[in-house]
């Protein structure tokens, strides 16, 4: 299934029942992520919270429409403002939960923030960013070599297409960009009205603790927090069953 927004053609899938019928869980994939590589986490998700499910790629991932390189480094922003308002407005989708992850989860941030829905009932986030940290360089920077000498192309490719080098450098370049050091979306954060679930991983190589510590202490709405051992990055993959049952019960709460 695809859609349209602003004559692009973006990559998406739908699980359960649709938006007429019950709320829906929004997914926003990280910064190497498509459709396919979620698997079938949304569909568990959407099963166990009776939620329909969205999921889509973004410009210059999976089989959307590529993107315009270099990416604008707000184009966190803009995804958030101008480009997910249009995507819910045209699934004609009501009360929803943004469920995001990494660069994903900053984009729920920045719409929640920014330009919130009337019906938007809460967040769910994993391994969010709101500041730059030299980790996340560090580490962007080790999987650039993989990709530019190693296998990571080919097996991204699985996944991407001829959006490949699209989706890799939209990401890489931005967060490798001497200007992005100072990026920090902290000062939108007290403007959050709804509640919050935070999932990260103790072992995250992208990001430490004070990211979480930093929307606990600074939002303006309630922050549930969970952090998961022996796992990194991606919760919903290295530790699936956990993160399944921590985030349908915050929905379900949501749901009362």
């Amino acid at each position: 299934m695809n859609q349209l927004i602003n004559t692009k053609k973006l990559e998406s899938v739908w699980y359960g029942p649709p938006p007429e019928l019950a709320p829906t869980l929004v997914f926003l994939h990280e910064g190497l992520g498509c459709v396919s590589l979620w698997k079938d986490f949304p569909k568990k998700l959407a099963e166990k919270t009776g939620c329909g499910a969205l999921v889509f790629s973004r410009l210059g991932y999976g089989k959307s429409n590529p993107c315009i390189l270099p990416r604008a480094l707000d184009f966190m922003h803009h995804e958030a403002i101008s480009e997910l308002p249009e995507i819910l407005l045209q699934k004609n989708i009501c009360k929803h939960i943004l469920v995001g992850h990494s660069d994903g989860a900053s984009i729920a941030l920045i719409n929640a923030a920014e330009k919130p829905s009337e019906y938007l009932l809460g967040i769910v986030n994993e391994a969010p960013h709101v500041f730059c940290e030299q980790l996340t360089k560090d580490s962007i920077q080790k999987i650039k070599k993989l990709f530019l000498t190693g296998n990571l192309r080919e097996s991204l490719k699985k996944h991407h297409g001829a959006n490949v080098d699209c989706a890799f450098h939209g990401w890489a370049d931005v967060w490798l960009h001497p200007d992005f050091s100072s990026w920090n979306i902290e000062g939108c954060i007290q403007k959050i009205r709804v509640p919050q679930l935070i999932v990260q991983g103790n072992d995250d190589e992208y990001g430490t603790s004070e990211q979480v510590e930093a929307i606990v202490r600074q939002s303006g709405s309630i922050v549930e927090s969970c952090f998961l051992e022996n796992c990194g990055h991606s919760p919903h993959r290295d530790q699936e069953i956990q993160t399944l049952e921590i985030m349908s019960k915050f929905v379900k709460n949501l749901l009362v």
